[in-house]
């Protein structure tokens, strides 16, 4: 072992390494470190002989087990290297059985409690020797009692989670200050929301519960002291302990990541990340079975931290957990003695610090030669080089939810006392709208309906308003299940001051006048099973994007990413909307991308934020735009016309000629007649379900997901009654959720066998190719005018997100002296990830498709990303547009090329029978591995374009404006860098996920490869739009996104007073000012021939911490962003 630089007095002798010695033995190895033994020694003898002889002894007293770990045994070793440090182990019958007159005598004196350890005799040990303590031990019974760690933190002013005491009398355990509701609990007056931690105030006991929301799933999460690969487990019981005292505290939401820091004295900190036991309760371990850590580095302030927390306690050498969650780190527990495990630097540098340490405090008492070393005892830190490669530095994707279950809607009128008294109770008059999705909240709802059921029952004559199979549909609704879940069923309630408006003349004397309610009820849309895988292998498949992502860890292939994350240098938010739906997608997605195991519910309520603030991912669906209305209400009389589509509808219905538009519309040919046959074929189905029905055969069958032939009855007869009106018109919005209930059933229940699915398919899924697209605009200007409206708030998030990746240069960087095979150590990823539903997907790729980014005209490879797009039927679930951003080191860091941004699109999962008509993408091509000269080798990089052969073949290389200048070859096991490609002379393109399949063996060749699973369908591969755009560009594009939304809502604004003031005057017509004030298309030949946000004056850069741009909902406020 080599000597450390700068620690005099280390020499190669054998270490004197004893197990306990008598007092005889201790005063010949001392010989003479005790003063009183001076006679021992001739007053002649030469002083520096003298020195040679004295040995100054370290005690170690504490539990064997303690005391023979292979730290601590790794350390003393290290330690006996001192020429003048002796150490020696008190043997644990001593401790135990002998009295401390007893014990070996030591100098200086290394003790720690830990179970069964008598700190008592310890302590009387000390008093009677008085050896220099490394670690003193009064404070040790402050370190056993958690209320004890939290006050001495709380009065060293040190950070920690806010909390409260529960101190229960076990005579008496019920009097105590404990109030527990559905979602919180209040404990002596502090209330904790839901997810909360409750610690018992035994440090020693370390059965710690989290709660988690009924919002996300309810139930807790049960930590203890590892067991094998667990350290915590799930369960569904949402309740508090009733026995025992414990401390309360607020869940810090950590992203799934804890750091552990070892402190030796308080100038040398060790820091390792490990996976948050409460994540999944799966310890990752490595081939040798250690727990999976990596070293970090801590930030200043948590340095200041250490060295407070080692100086309060007392204890050279302490262990201590800090919470890194929103910008601040917070200490939940301090642990006392601790040292690292597995890490060789740490015991050099460890035994280096105490060796030190003894002798400065120890040398001059007894005469020994001892110069303190000059050098610091810090770590020096050493810059590194990322190479000449292009580095990923942001990688944004905003993702559609998986497979769900169709979603249902049933509205009411509802005037009962009982439904108003509910609508005041929850503050519904405070914005005119409700929404109840607690449980507490839906069994009063049910409560209700059962009530006014059983008064229908008993007088037939009794003046109830609500109908009756309406009540009996909420009732049957909410007691579906058994039990109550926020995330599969919510009601609405809105208040109608003069009742809900006459549908038609006929209605007039049947409608009550007065103040109603609104009730809709909304259930079904829950992620499914099939959902689930696919989020899931789509979070695995995504590793591949990473550094790392080819690479190895913890023996689970493709998992580079990993490391990644656990050393802090990858900075992954994900947000997801407040559907339940949403939520699980984006839990399911993080536990594929981090390798998690076990329920969603626990990685829901750490990894997941809620983003439903401004409209960022959430959009109110029942408060449609005024353009919205009105292309609905358009799209509503060109579908009612029975008779083929004509030229002019055409040009009415598709004036941007897409071709999966046409082709739907060729298909179709006369739409009422295409709705009559789908009403016909919806009466058949329902005929069909309602004969399994009376065979007692199939009476208990039980479908997908639970599903009853009942259920499936009720969804298809509600469709069949809603879809024809009683005008014999068609209700052209129903067929959105014609289709979504039979794509459902086909993909899901098609053992059913029931006659003319397949016909049905196809028929409403032409209709909804038309009907679903359009919704979100016919015109150009429409698509961009709906879309700022729902996506403004996040095309501003993606924007800061790309401008603060390059300015967060000195966060969460790895430890350089701990990067052995991490080739780029300096690197920091940031990932954003958005899941929303289809109508911010619709949105935002509409803005990129007609916003004006590139001109096709002059872009090749723009232009050919448009015909792709164009030939999209449906963005399916699990549909991606991601955003990624590289920095070339090599370029001047002012220069428009130092920051590159990539644009890949995926339509999502395969749909039925997509197969033969999916349209032809070009690959994905990241621009950040091209080269210049094409070469026609490139070393070890693999053909991936194997993967498919079947896949297209550019004939020609595609038109690259701006190229990276190398190409790195890869080697087996170290890749680093995403440079999997093989553009070459020949122009040819590779899918990035069929790549994984050479490292999971979950993941088949094909596509995302979930042909495997039972009814899952596979995802299509990314395609990449463009691969060389400047961050300049995409950020200026954004800016005038933004700006002409902004100027839009300015005008509407202005349009709306006007309209209001001239209300008074009786031949004012606001329909007409309405109409004039929003950006309705011009006929095509007056549509200019430039975006319609392209302005003369120079663009403006939103600031990067607080754009003021006013929000799409609420035009007149500020807006405002977490910038994380």
């Amino acid at each position: 072992m080599s000597k450390s630089a700068g620690q005099e007095g280390v020499h190669s002798k054998v270490p004197q390494f004893l197990v306990g010695f008598e007092d005889n033995e201790y005063k010949e190895v001392c010989s003479g470190n005790m003063r009183n033994s001076s006679d021992l020694y001739d007053e002649e003898e030469d002083e520096d002989d003298l020195a040679s002889e004295r040995q100054i002894v370290v005690g170690i007293c504490s539990m064997m087990k303690k005391s023979n770990s292979k730290p601590m045994t790794q350390i003393m070793e290290r330690l006996c290297k001192f020429e003048y440090i002796t150490v020696v182990i008190f043997p644990e019958d001593v401790i135990l059985n002998e009295p401390v007159e007893k014990w070996p005598l030591c100098d200086c004196l290394i003790s720690f409690h830990s179970k069964g350890f008598p700190l008592d005799k310890a302590v009387s040990y000390a008093k009677l020797r008085n050896p220099l303590l490394i670690n003193d031990l009064n404070m040790q019974y402050f370190i056993q009692d958690r209320r004890e760690v939290y006050r001495i933190l709380q009065e060293e002013g040190i950070d920690l989670p806010r909390y409260a005491v529960l101190n229960r009398d076990p005579d008496r355990p019920e009097e105590c200050n404990l109030v527990e509701g559905e979602d919180h609990v209040e404990v002596n007056g502090e209330v904790f929301h839901k997810p909360f931690v409750e610690k018992p105030v035994c440090a020693e006991d370390h059965n710690v519960y989290i709660y988690y929301p009924t919002s996300a799933g309810g139930g807790s999460q049960r930590l203890f002291r590892k067991i094998g690969s667990r350290s915590s487990v799930y369960s569904a019981e949402s309740t508090v302990r009733k026995t025992g005292s414990y401390i309360y505290e607020e869940f810090m939401p950590t992203d799934g990541t804890d750091v552990k820091v070892y402190t030796v004295g308080p100038d040398y900190a060790h820091a390792e990340a490990r996976k948050s036991p409460a994540l999944d309760g799966k310890v990752e371990r490595d081939s040798e079975g250690k727990e999976i850590r990596y070293p970090v580095m801590l930030t200043a302030m948590e340095k200041l931290v250490a060295r407070k927390v080692c100086l309060a306690f007392k204890q050279t050498v302490c262990g201590f957990d800090l919470l890194r969650a929103n910008g601040h780190s917070f200490v939940c527990d301090v642990n006392g003695f601790s040292f690292v495990k597995n890490s060789m630097k740490y015991y050099d540098d460890c035994a280096k610090v105490l060796g030190n340490m003894v002798m400065r405090e120890l040398a001059p008492q007894f005469h020994i030669p001892w110069s303190i070393p000059m050098e610091a005892e810090d770590i020096p830190i050493v810059p590194t080089t990322s190479g000449t490669m292009m580095e990923l530095r942001c990688v944004i994707a905003v993702i559609r939810h998986g497979d769900r279950t169709p979603k249902q809607k049933m509205k009411m009128e509802v005037r009962n006392a009982l439904f108003f008294d509910l609508f005041e109770k929850y503050g519904g008059y405070k914005t005119g709208k409700l929404k109840l999705k607690k449980p507490k909240q839906l069994q009063e709802v049910l409560d209700i309906a059962r009530q006014l059921l059983a008064e229908l029952g008993q007088h037939n004559d009794c003046e109830i308003e609500e109908k009756k199979s309406k009540l009996e549909q909420l009732k049957t609704v909410l007691e579906m299940y058994g039990h109550f879940s926020g995330i599969n069923r919510k009601v609405q309630l809105t208040y109608l001051p003069n009742g809900q408006p006459k549908a038609s003349s006929e209605e007039e004397d049947s409608l009550k006048e007065g103040p109603s309610l609104l009730l809709v009820l909304k259930w079904g849309g829950e992620l499914t099973p099939a959902g689930r895988v696919q989020a899931e292998e789509l979070g695995r498949a995504f590793r591949c994007m990473y550094p790392g992502g080819q690479g190895d860890y913890a023996g689970f292939p493709g998992c580079g990413l990993l490391r990644l994350h656990s050393t802090y240098r990858h900075d992954l938010k994900i947000y997801a909307s407040d559907e339940g739906r949403v939520q699980m997608t984006a839990a399911a997605f993080a536990k594929g991308l981090l390798a998690l195991e076990g329920e969603l519910t626990p990685i829901l309520v750490q990894m997941v934020k809620s983003a439903n603030m401004n409209g960022l991912l959430d959009s109110d669906s029942d408060s449609l735009t005024d353009c919205q209305q009105r292309v609905k209400a358009r799209l509503h009389e060109i579908m009612q016309k029975d008779q083929d589509f004509t030229g002019d509808d055409y040009q009415k219905l598709a004036p941007t000629s897409s071709p999966s538009l046409v082709n739907s519309m060729k298909s179709i040919g006369n739409p009422v007649k295409t709705c009559d046959q789908v009403y016909a074929l919806i009466q058949s189905l329902t005929c069909q379900i309602r004969k399994r029905l009376e065979d007692p055969k199939s009476a208990n069958l039980q479908l997908y997901h639970s599903e009853t032939l009942e259920l499936m009855l009720q969804r298809w007869s509600k469709l069949e009654r809603d879809f024809r009106m009683k005008s014999g018109r068609y209700d052209i919005s129903k067929i959105p959720d014609i289709y979504d209930c039979v794509k459902y059933d086909t993909q899901h229940n098609s053992s059913l066998g029931l006659e003319n699915m397949l016909e049905l398919f196809r028929l409403s899924r032409a209709l909804a190719d038309i009907i679903i697209p359009q919704e979100y605009g016919i015109s150009k200007l429409e698509k961009l005018d709906i879309a700022s409206a729902y996506c403004l708030p996040l095309i501003k998030k993606i924007q800061l997100d790309l401008q603060r990746t390059h300015e967060d240069e000195a966060v969460n960087k790895l430890h350089p002296l701990y990067s052995r095979g991490v080739m780029s150590p300096g690197r920091h990823v940031r990932t954003r990830l958005y899941f929303t539903s289809e109508s911010h997907v619709h949105s935002l790729l509409s803005i990129f498709r007609y916003g004006g980014l590139l001109n096709e005209e002059k872009d090749e490879q723009w232009k050919q990303a448009m015909d792709y797009l164009s030939a999209v039927t449906e963005l399916n679930y699990m549909t991606q547009i991601v955003i990624m951003l590289y920095e070339d080191n090599n370029k001047d860091p002012s220069s428009e090329e130092r920051f590159h941004v990539e644009l890949h699109f995926s339509p999502g999962v395969k749909g039925c029978r997509d197969e033969e008509n999916a349209p032809m993408g070009f690959g994905f091509r990241p621009a950040s591995v091209e080269n210049q000269e094409k070469q026609e080798d490139l070393g070890s990089l693999e053909d991936l374009s194997q993967d498919e052969p079947d896949r297209a073949v550019l004939t020609e290389p595609l038109s690259i404006h701006k190229k990276s200048p190398l190409v790195r070859s890869r080697k087996a096991g170290s890749m680093e860098v995403l440079s999997e490609s093989n553009i070459s002379s020949r122009g040819a393109s590779y899918r990035l996920f069929p790549s994984c399949s050479r490292q999971s063996p979950e993941i088949k060749s094909s596509g995302l490869g979930f042909e495997g699973c039972s009814m899952v369908p596979s995802i299509y591969p990314l395609e990449t739009l463009h691969n060389s755009l400047s961050l300049k560009q995409v950020d200026e594009f954004l800016n005038k996104v933004c700006e002409s939304r902004s100027d839009t809502l300015a005008k509407t604004l202005k349009s709306l007073s006007a309209m209001f003031e001239s209300q008074i005057q009786p031949s004012s017509e606001p329909e007409n000012t309405a109409r004039s004030s929003s950006s309705i298309a011009p006929p095509p030949q007056q549509q200019p021939s430039r975006p319609f946000w392209y302005t003369s004056g120079p663009p403006s850069t939103v600031s990067s911490s607080e754009p003021s741009s006013p929000s799409a909902a609420e035009p007149s406020s500020s807006f405002t962003f977490n910038t994380e």
